[in-house]
């Protein structure tokens, strides 16, 4: 028994001596395109890693980063500045040296394991990222239907974050995501209620990652299988005689 006391003694204080250095940092807003924006600017600003983020409802959205203090520390002013740019900023926290229960109890653990695995990449995408947010989903979808047809975008994802909020996510290159979200802007407060928008021109790819996905887009596509129920009829096969063979009369001529 002293034993296994000594070996979980161990474990802890290796666990506690790997995490010694690293915190989390947590950035909160009241609108998912501001909580995107205020991610992209964290991972650019400091070398953190975005876990992802959390949504209770209202409208809250919480970003999730985990790096060195020093890191997080900078990557958490640098969200707070954001935030309050776009006039979202709810709260901030910093927890240095979080102990391993509190990672494995928070909705980020499968995250972690994502990027201890070395799932993460800060490679920037070469497309860009237009969000935007209306207060009711009839608002929403028109103005995901505006995008879609004012510019080269596609339309990735939805999300709903409560208090009636909901956001369109579409991805194209640059100019054109700038143009389809002007569009859906004006169509959105046509409709309804526009709450926010967002142009992220280069993402990192660890962004992308945490980005929802529809499930056309998450599907390997089936090639199309058309049936052909047309043949080729057989033509008939014509021996040709032997010329040398073939008896050829010879009529003679008389003078």
């Amino acid at each position: 028994m002293d034993a296994n006391r000594q070996n979980s003694g161990y474990s802890e204080q290796s666990v506690q001596h790997e995490f010694r250095d690293m915190a989390l940092g947590l950035v909160s807003t009241q609108s998912f395109p501001a909580i995107v924006g205020t991610a992209d600017m964290m991972l650019k600003s400091a070398g953190v890693h975005l876990v992802g983020y959390e949504k209770i409802g209202g409208g809250h959205c919480t970003a999730i980063v985990r790096g060195k203090i020093a890191e997080v520390r900078l990557a958490v002013e640098t969200g707070a500045q954001t935030a309050k740019q776009f006039g979202q900023l709810i709260s901030t926290l910093v927890i240095p040296r979080p102990f391993p229960n509190l990672e494995i109890i928070l909705p980020i653990s499968s995250r972690l394991s994502h990027l201890t695995n070395g799932g993460a990449s800060h490679r920037l995408s070469n497309q860009a990222v237009g969000l935007l947010e209306t207060r009711g989903f009839p608002a929403m979808v028109g103005a995901a239907d505006a995008m879609l047809k004012a510019a080269d975008v596609r339309l990735m994802s939805y999300e709903r974050i409560g208090a009636g909020l909901c956001t369109a996510i579409i991805r194209g290159p640059v100019s054109d995501v700038a143009m389809a979200v002007e569009a859906g802007m004006f169509e959105a407060e046509r409709i309804g209620e526009l709450n926010a928008v967002m142009v992220i021109p280069r993402p990192l790819e660890e962004l992308d990652q945490t980005l929802p996905l529809a499930s056309c887009w998450i599907e390997q596509r089936q090639p199309l299988r058309v049936p052909i129920n047309v043949k080729e009829q057989e033509k008939e096969v014509i021996q040709i005689p032997d010329l040398q063979k073939v008896e050829i009369p010879i009529q003679e001529e008389y003078l």
